[in-house]
């Protein structure tokens, strides 16, 4: 209630607990925004209006910059990765922590808290949701920070999407996920390989539905999205689901497209192939003085007679 500056960090452990309703109830009734760690995404709706998107290296300004100038952490079933932390010195240097973690091993591991809760998440946002003590404060200055930090990338993000050709006249990434999200309405489970598709995707897929985005994120187990589709589909037959992969982490199991025609599963596949590892050359990029080595793939099959084939 005194917090000016407060943020709530949404983690899996608010998706696998389907807590929601009760967070988006919480967050609402104290008016805190919120932010997403890669797998809290999905646990309610990203284009909510307290939503900040998805926080961290490959996140959104305004959920960083939010981070940046906090005087209030909550963390919701979450770990504090290097991915959302970068370093730990630096890192929400103003702000207080309130920690909700099942696993006693994580608190106090990275970043030191103010108040603990060694807790099911689940269990706590049900009680914060309902407690008469939380009230509603306006935090008018706070919100206009956000829409301020919101506003630094928006229109040139939405001019690309828009453009949605980048370099060389190829089809972007961030407009096929765009279109894909407008197609489903944000309502179809999403099985992400990993790499730089997948950065994507957490931050241009519009999820509507509760746990509908499955992803390897501390592993980052390249092949993961075809297996994981067949499985996500066989449990849950009456979803769509999309298995959504780079050119490099669909060779890894492509052979699984095997038990997909023995088995007749109706999946759908999005195979994003810029002939790149993607995320492995952005890094080059960005740290190692653009010293590419081992990331353009000069040696990819023709993906139609694969899929033909099988």
């Amino acid at each position: 209630n005194q917090s000016e500056r407060p943020i709530v960090l949404c983690g899996h452990g608010v998706t696998s607990r389907g807590a929601g309703d009760d967070l988006r109830i919480f967050a609402e009734k104290a008016r805190i925004p919120m932010a997403f760690t890669l797998h809290g995404l999905s646990a309610l709706p990203v284009d909510h209006p307290l939503s900040l998107g998805m926080v961290g290296m490959h996140g959104t300004v305004e959920a960083n910059r939010a981070l940046l100038h906090a005087d209030l952490i909550i963390s919701l079933g979450m770990r504090f990765d290097d991915r959302v932390t970068g370093k730990l010195e630096t890192f929400a240097p103003m702000a207080k922590v309130i920690h909700v973690e099942i696993d006693p091993s994580e608190i106090d591991k990275n970043v030191a808290t103010t108040v603990a809760l060694n807790a099911d998440v689940g269990e706590v946002l049900r009680l914060l949701a309902r407690d008469p003590q939380i009230t509603t404060q306006p935090r008018r200055a706070w919100f206009e920070s956000l829409e301020g930090f919101r506003r630094e990338t928006a229109a040139e993000v939405e001019e690309e999407i828009a453009a949605g050709i980048g370099r060389e006249g190829r089809l972007l990434m961030k407009y096929i996920v765009r279109r894909l999200s407008e197609i489903t309405a944000g309502k179809d489970i999403i099985v992400s390989d990993v790499g730089q598709h997948q950065m994507i995707l957490a931050r241009f897929y519009n999820f509507q539905t509760p746990n509908s985005w499955f992803t390897s994120g501390g592993a980052g187990t390249m092949g993961c999205a075809l297996p994981m589709a067949v499985g996500v589909k066989l449990v849950r037959p009456a979803e769509r689901v999309w298995a959504v992969m780079g050119d490099g982490g669909f060779q890894m199991n492509l052979q699984e497209l095997g038990a997909v025609m023995e088995y007749k599963i109706d999946i759908k596949i999005v195979l994003l192939n810029n002939g790149y590892l993607g995320m492995v050359r952005q890094w080059q990029e960005f740290f190692y003085e653009e010293r590419y080595a081992e990331s353009y793939m000069t040696s990819l099959p023709d993906f139609v007679k694969l899929a033909e084939a099988y």
